[in-house]
């Protein structure tokens, strides 16, 4: 079982940065695939990022996001990271951390993740 907490959301400015952070416990995150998604009032929970496991390393963004968020994972393998740039109120949303086992690879699709974190707000106000 691995559970996930997320942090680092708050309000920011337009142009302004964010770093999420997820950290894991009961396992550590380095042999999963770990994602984040974002989910705004009225609107479905849709993909952002997605870190491969360790070994891989392979990274895969929302065309929404790509060049403006990176995701990382710490060298202890316990917490991804998604570093957010040039923030924009369309970014409003509640951010959730997932994570799954790696067969069948990255996915951007909320029900292949097992594992869920309870979600953190960021406000970009404009």
């Amino acid at each position: 079982q691995v559970q996930l907490v997320e942090s680092g959301g708050g309000l920011v400015q337009a142009g302004g940065s964010l770093r999420l952070s997820c950290a894991a416990s009961g396992r550590p995150l380095t042999n999963y695939i770990v994602a984040w998604f974002r989910q705004a009032p009225g609107k479905e929970r849709e993909f952002v990022a997605a870190l491969a496991t360790r070994s891989s390393g392979a990274t895969v963004y929302a065309d929404s996001v790509k060049g403006r968020f990176t995701i990382s994972r710490d060298n202890a393998g316990n917490t991804v990271y998604l570093q957010m740039n040039t923030l924009e109120p369309e970014d409003t949303a509640v951010y959730s951390c997932a994570a799954k086992v790696p067969y069948y690879g990255i996915s951007r699709e909320a029900q292949a993740y097992s594992y869920w974190g309870q979600g953190t707000q960021v406000t970009v106000s404009s």
